[in-house]
């Protein structure tokens, strides 16, 4: 395994440190709880948002920090939800008058973590909700969930419920709007490669030069199958055959599309896979109202892709068009 890192134990705080210094102006870090905060927090006149699992996925979650977005994110080591005490203290620090809701990936250490800080947290008649996201289509279950888990259609929740805040919304509004936005995102995704997390130091899984899992979670999990590799066209097939079918996204529907990188994969091949998967949702008739191509929640150095379907109404166009300023800078 070879890796820019010094000790692996370091590995996130130094990642979180050059986070920080990289943005001086618009964030702080917290290093006692993992915390990448927006530096002009807390402010009473806006609901704070805080999500915040394991390390791993960047630039989900502590890349997405700024207005428009998250108010703070604090994770765990690589692939582990954050410790409650993180996740209780984070709060503390960013409590709000309007309140904090807490945007939670399906996953059962996170949902522990951060259900466990809530309840401790409304003990001292703080207002705290939690919305969680389950978008993936792949399995129901596994090791790592209750249920679905939460992986690249997280950047929707993030933006629409955070573009909501900045406006000045309730606490019970934003929530509404996470859970709404929940509620119209599917996504399943695919590895052509393993994935090594720093501490292990060998990859979670390993696949044959002519295989690939199909449904992969985003640590490494078991998807649906291992198969031999297709072509381009057949595994945009099976991704939108899993997810249109899933919500379902019907012709008529408007949808943003997003192709994730999951870490690996060239930004050429991610672009090829959007041009498949656009044309053959035009021949449903489903709208693509607009792209979304890049790295979004990743899986360490992961080759493979993810595909994300959000159906999008009048209110949400509006929202995911607000201007964002978070770590990852378009110029």
């Amino acid at each position: 395994m070879k890796k820019f890192m010094n000790n692996p134990k370091n590995f996130v705080p130094e990642m979180l440190d050059g986070v920080a210094r990289a943005n001086p102006d618009s964030l702080k870090y917290v290093p006692e709880y993992n915390l990448i905060m927006r530096a002009d927090a807390p402010n009473n006149d806006r609901v704070t948002i805080i999500q915040g699992s394991g390390s791993g996925h960047e630039p989900a979650h502590v890349m997405t920090v700024g207005p428009g977005m998250l108010t703070g994110a604090c994770p765990g080591d690589v692939f582990a939800a954050p410790p409650m005490d993180y996740v209780y203290e984070s709060a503390k620090l960013l409590n709000s008058d309007k309140g904090i809701l807490f945007l939670v990936n399906n996953y059962t250490g996170d949902r522990m973590a951060w259900e466990m800080a809530k309840e401790a947290l409304e003990a001292e008649d703080m207002k705290i909700e939690i919305a969680y996201v389950n978008d993936d289509v792949a399995v129901q279950d596994s090791t790592y969930t209750v249920g679905r888990r939460g992986v690249a259609g997280n950047f929707f929740v993030m933006k629409a419920a955070g573009a909501l805040a900045e406006k000045g919304a309730s606490l019970e509004e934003v929530k509404a709007m996470a859970e709404k936005v929940n509620g119209v995102i599917r996504t399943m995704g695919i590895a052509l490669s393993g994935t090594t997390p720093p501490a292990k130091g060998e990859p979670i899984f390993t696949l044959a030069d002519d295989e690939m899992e199909v449904g992969v979670g985003i640590h490494g999990e078991p998807g649906r199958r291992r198969d031999k590799m297709q072509s381009a066209d057949e595994i945009v097939d099976e991704l939108l055959g899993a997810v249109v079918t899933d919500l379902p996204y019907e012709s008529g529907d408007e949808v943003a599309l997003m192709i994730n990188g999951l870490g690996g994969t060239p930004i050429s091949e991610q672009y090829l896979m959007y041009g498949i998967a656009h044309r053959k949702l035009e021949e449903k008739g489903i709208k693509v109202w607009r792209s979304y191509v890049g790295e979004y929640c990743t899986s360490l150095e992961m080759a493979g892709v993810s595909l994300t379907l959000c159906r999008v109404d009048d209110e949400l166009k509006e929202l995911l068009l607000e201007p964002a300023e978070i770590a990852i800078r378009t110029f």
